[in-house]
């Protein structure tokens, strides 16, 4: 974008308003933190790390369309006063990249004098509104709202450009989290820096835009977060409860403040203000107003503090002081500060471990605790990273976290729990936790008793090298259970191990947590048999070996009709070849097993050896689906065979009961019911509320 006259200015104004807004900040904060800020300011951002933009080119006005709905989802308002450029630009990116969700879009002429009003009745599809006299940024914005149809409004500067998939992102927010009042876009500057990641309010009524000058992407401004307030630039409320809160309040008029007074009014009310760093909004800063506090609109910013000051005095009181670093600022609501580490990212698609630890950060997140997420091999992993930081969890990966003792060292004093998952990621994290964090709790989350799973494969393999190794495992793993705070098992099986070969360590059970999906199809709407498993996982691999070719072949002889469906990540050439076999097929990985677990008749867990507790047994039952098993497969899962389950070791009796089980409908609805009641039960979120609560928050410093 070539730079005319308007950005010039705004470069002019903005270098008098940054020394004149230094100046207070060393009377008002002191000169420590008056210098990280600068010196955060000042610091350079690497090319690499600043975000890609999508910015119209410029051109002569010609007429085009915006999206348009007739029951839209959202109305977009744009209040514009001159500075038709920028409102150009606003819509051409709009039009260029418009919303899946459907749309109107007001815009609010606040008297403009330039060729606003000309040109914008041009645009096809755009509601365009022209106030008969000036009134000011609340007065246009209210102004809007009422003409608005839309569930939700969406505010939106005129001096911004949304970038790709925007405003979806931001309704996507109201959906995946319950309890959003408010969500504001990350605004970012036209330079690719980050502008706001949300904003912290202080204690003396002083904002501050958090993340500012800093790269979009940086873990601490790229998750999901509850923010004090997100500036009007662009943020989305539901229409009726702008109303009901009686819209942007008046006594800011005509601008500045008023944005922050709707977040707080928002909470007030029982809702949250969230971040979402999905939804990037390019803004242009101060175009309209400028960024001088002592001369035009911007003087009433300084009004304003003092305005809102008297209104929320309670509030106010609540939030943290001025020199509050704005890292702490901006996590300060939580109560607990919780640092998960695991081998990688977990991927809930693939494993039922993943899925139970991404269950469980979500379970802590609802506690109100702040999240911190830090895979060992520090990487990203693409979509199951986004999902994490979706979720609300603060998620590391490089080149931000160079090294994880460099980013121990910098962050540990954070936290008040460390949850780690795996004894060889433990080993190898124990020492830096104790150095670097020795004020937090160290939680070891075996996933499952590993030594276990390893001897009792070596039984079943007959082989003496493998039971020496898991000999050599159970010491390493009893090691770390003894140093360690707390030690969590799946079962109370390995609880009952434990307290026999660890007797003085504290050892908690926190099983598998399941999202009860609830009853599928009925009986006569299914057909087939399936298994899930990721084959990284051998004691997996053995399973469907075993029930391929020793079991199928009796259930084929007296059910030709019936399929094995086999569905599992990573899949070793011999499983792969097993879909040459008549009536089986191999899917490999599906990323959405619902169509399975609702249209698959049986489910199947053959497993002759492992430990733990099978997520694919806890999976089908959450969805209505009964399950047959080996007594191993359900060790630790309070079943009870030919209640919930049935069971079988040999491939005679494995075969029999899934034909008994496959044709009488009664017992299938039997299972079906009792299944789900035991995920209720035992493997539900609920159900490990309180042992969450207990092990991992209720305890050590309280935060003020």
């Amino acid at each position: 974008m070539v730079m005319g006259w308007t950005e010039l200015r705004f470069m002019i104004d903005r270098s008098a308003g940054l020394l004149r807004r230094g100046l207070t900040s060393v009377r008002t904060r002191g000169l420590g933190p008056t210098w990280r800020r600068v010196t955060q300011q000042l610091r350079p951002v690497p090319a690499a790390a600043r975000a890609s933009l999508y910015l119209p080119p410029r051109h002569a006005f010609q007429p085009f369309a915006v999206p348009y709905a007739d029951a839209p989802r959202a109305s977009i308002v744009v209040p514009v006063y001159n500075q038709f450029a920028h409102t150009l630009a606003c819509l051409q990116a709009i039009a260029t990249h418009p919303p899946v969700a459907g749309v109107e879009i007001i815009v609010v002429d606040d008297g403009s004098s330039d060729e606003t009003a000309a040109c914008l009745p041009q645009v096809g599809g755009l509601h365009f509104h022209r106030r008969i006299e000036n009134g000011g940024f609340i007065a246009a914005c209210n102004d809007g709202a009422s003409r608005a149809r839309g569930e939700f409004l969406v505010f939106l500067n005129n001096d911004t450009i949304p970038q790709p998939g925007w405003l979806d992102a931001l309704l996507d927010t109201f959906d995946a989290h319950p309890g959003t009042g408010l969500a504001g876009a990350q605004l970012i500057y036209p330079d690719g820096r980050l502008q706001e990641a949300g904003g912290i309010v202080f204690s003396d009524a002083g904002g501050w835009n958090y993340g500012r000058f800093e790269s979009p992407d940086d873990p601490r401004y790229a998750y999901v977060r509850e923010a004090d307030y997100c500036s009007g630039a662009a943020i989305t409320i539901a229409r009726t409860l702008f109303e009901s809160l009686g819209g942007f309040d008046r006594r800011y008029a005509p601008a500045y403040y008023e944005d922050t007074d709707l977040a707080f009014a928002v909470r007030n009310a029982g809702l949250r203000v969230l971040y979402q760093p999905a939804s990037r909004v390019v803004h242009l800063e101060g175009v309209t107003s400028g960024t001088d506090l002592t001369q035009g609109p911007k003087a009433y910013q300084v009004r304003n503090q003092q305005v809102f000051a008297q209104k929320w005095h309670d509030a106010l009181a609540l939030q943290p002081p001025p020199a509050t670093r704005a890292d702490e600022a901006a996590t300060s609501r939580a109560q607990r500060t919780v640092l998960v580490i695991d081998s990688a990212t977990p991927r809930p698609d693939f494993d039922s471990a993943s899925l139970r630890l991404a269950n469980l950060m979500r379970l802590l997140r609802d506690e109100g605790a702040h999240v911190v997420f830090v895979p060992a091999d520090l990487g990203h992993a693409g979509n199951a990273t986004c999902a994490l930081q979706q979720a609300g969890v603060e998620t590391w990966y490089t080149p931000y976290a160079p090294s994880v003792p460099a980013w121990l060292r910098e962050h540990g004093p954070r936290f008040d729990t460390v949850l780690v998952c795996r004894h060889y990621v433990l080993r190898e994290m124990l020492p830096l936790l104790r150095r670097h964090a020795p004020q937090a709790r160290i939680v070891f989350d075996t996933v499952d008793l590993h030594y276990l799973r390893e001897r009792r494969a070596a039984e079943v393999a007959g082989n003496a090298a493998m039971l020496r190794s898991a000999g050599r495992t159970r010491e390493l793993e009893l090691d770390l259970i003894r140093r360690s705070d707390v030690t969590l098992v799946v079962s109370d099986v390995e609880r009952t191990l434990l307290a026999s070969e660890a007797p003085d360590a504290d050892v908690q059970v926190l099983s598998n947590l399941h999202r009860v999906a609830g009853r599928g199809r009925e009986f006569n709407e299914r057909a087939d048999l399936v298994f899930v498993g990721g084959f990284r996982h051998p004691p997996n691999v053995d399973a469907v070996m075993w029930f391929a070719q020793e079991v199928f072949p009796l259930v084929r002889e007296r059910l030709p009709q019936v399929r094995f469906h086999c569905i599992g990540a990573d899949t070793p050439a011999q499983i792969a070849a097993l879909g040459k076999l008549p009536g089986i097929t191999v899917h490999g990985h599906v990323p959405d097993l619902d169509p399975y677990m609702d249209g698959a008749r049986v489910a199947l867990a053959p497993l002759r050896y492992g430990a733990g507790v099978k997520g694919k047994v806890n999976l089908s039952m959450a969805h209505g689906q009964p399950v047959v098993a080996t007594a191993c497969a359900v060790e630790g899962m309070h079943l009870h065979a030919g209640e919930d389950v049935l069971v079988a070791d040999d491939a005679a009796g494995f075969a029999a009961a899934v034909m008994r089980l496959y044709r009488d409908e009664v017992l299938w609805q039997k299972l079906a019911r009792n299944g789900l009641a035991n995920v209720e039960r035992h493997f539900s979120l609920e159900a490990a509320r309180e042992t969450v609560r207990r092990v991992l928050l209720d305890h050590g410093r309280v935060r003020s």
